[in-house]
């Protein structure tokens, strides 16, 4: 969206009282994230200034509509997930209008989703990396998810406007390209083809050879391909990472949930990739507190993270969302029950964690320089994602946005320690 209104005419600021129209892209997925959506909106309707407009974007945008208006009073105008590449035309209208109701742009048809784009490029810059949405929507059935109602089912980007961003992208310098999807290995079957994800990796790879780091987040269980592997083996530029959100670990907990619950192609499928790639880091997530879970199913859930040893672990508490099926399921958990589970599990993972990570040391990674403050500097290695995973620290002042090899010395529960050591030769991992 800002693309698309600096190229038509508008310029940010970095101040709401010197804008001229103020736009919220809001967050739908869960209670709290609309609530600090709405209360974000009510602070700048509170001092909203005569003439300024406020716009409210986004998901809870498109799952709300109206009701937003009625719940954050001084709203202008409310545009959801569908067409937000008509922000611009949007914003001319909310501003050209002769009576002061808000107005509303939320067409509800998902075959919408992505299909126009108006040239602008869907990626967010973040200094040497960038996120690159190669389709939008989803069509699984999930029981506690909200994102089909909000986004509409998948709808894949052409191949050829994903390959002209990644081409860009490299002429400007980046290091790191970040493929995002609500579900990455869907990509493609709506546009009939078979292992999209693996082909457009390749395709990638060979059309933006500059770039260093190609990293995956949103592969859904049981669509990891023996193809999709060897693409990841084949191209030393696809980092041995791969984000697999399982949910559980316990079958009746995952067929409630509506999801894959085959718990022995979790374990042959990793197995399969770290037997391809020894240094592969998988991370996933977890849900605790699911409505029906008992603490035998609990328990069960810990007892598979043992055994998985997974690098990387997120763990949330079961949001209940009236609109879901999960909504009305039985034996909704107390929230201090949920809380007990999260801490139990995330406790248990800081010590996988904090084994995983020892293994580094002795090693020398290349790592992304992301910043620096008083004599040290922070980065990642290929095992961290952007915002979610951890930090490498180095001693000294390091150039931001620069590959740099470093000698890791120290490990923590969550990141590493290290030096820089220019002699010796560069371990690439």
């Amino acid at each position: 969206m800002a693309r698309l209104l600096n190229t038509s005419g508008y310029k940010g600021v970095n101040a709401p009282d010197r804008a001229d129209v103020l736009i919220v892209n809001t967050c739908g997925f869960i209670g709290p994230a609309r609530d600090e959506s709405i209360r974000n909106l009510r602070e700048l309707a509170r001092g909203k200034r005569k003439h300024q407009q406020l716009i409210a974007a986004g998901c809870l945008s498109q799952l709300w509509g109206p009701r937003l208006a009625q719940e954050v009073p001084g709203l202008d105008g409310v545009i959801g997930t569908r067409r937000w590449m008509d922000i611009v035309d949007f914003i001319d209208s909310v501003r050209g209008r002769a009576k002061p109701e808000p107005l509303y742009h939320l067409p509800t048809d998902a075959l919408t989703v992505g299909a126009d784009e108006r040239g602008a490029m869907r990626t967010a810059l973040q200094g040497a990396s960038a996120y690159l949405k190669i389709s939008d929507g989803c069509r699984r059935p999930c029981a506690f998810c909200t994102i089909p109602t909000i986004k509409g089912t998948l709808k894949s980007r052409p191949p050829e406007l994903i390959l002209s961003e990644a081409r860009k992208l490299a002429s400007d310098g980046l290091r790191e390209l970040v493929l995002i999807a609500q579900d990455l290995t869907d990509y493609g079957s709506d546009l009939g083809l078979k292992d999209g994800l693996a082909h457009l990796l390749k395709d990638v790879c060979q059309a933006a050879p500059e770039i260093e780091w190609v990293r995956l987040m949103y592969a859904y269980p049981g669509a990891v391909t023996d193809r999709l592997i060897e693409t990841m083996v084949e191209h030393p530029q696809i980092c041995h990472y791969l984000d697999i959100p399982l949910q559980h670990g316990h079958p009746a907990t995952l067929r409630r949930m509506r999801r894959p619950s085959n718990i022995d192609w979790v374990h042959r499928t990793v197995a399969k990739m770290r037997a391809a790639m020894p240094d592969l880091c998988v991370r996933t997530t977890f849900i605790v507190g699911y409505p029906g879970e008992t603490e035998a199913e609990f328990q069960t859930l810990l007892d598979f993270v043992d055994e998985m040893q997974f690098d990387r672990v997120g763990v949330f508490t079961y949001s209940h969302e009236p609109n879901t099926p999960s909504g009305i399921l039985p034996g909704q958990v107390d929230e201090d029950v949920k809380e007990a589970r999260r801490d139990a599990l995330m406790l248990k993972q800081q010590q996988i964690s904090l084994m995983r990570n020892q293994r580094m040391v002795g090693q020398t990674l290349k790592t992304l320089i992301e910043g620096h403050d008083k004599g040290l500097s922070v980065g990642r290695t290929y095992r961290d994602a952007p915002e979610v995973d951890g930090l490498v620290i180095v001693d000294g002042t390091l150039p931001v946005g620069e590959m740099v090899p470093v000698h890791i010395d120290g490990a923590l529960e969550y990141d590493l320690t290290g030096s820089v050591e220019t002699e010796q030769p560069l371990i690439v991992l």
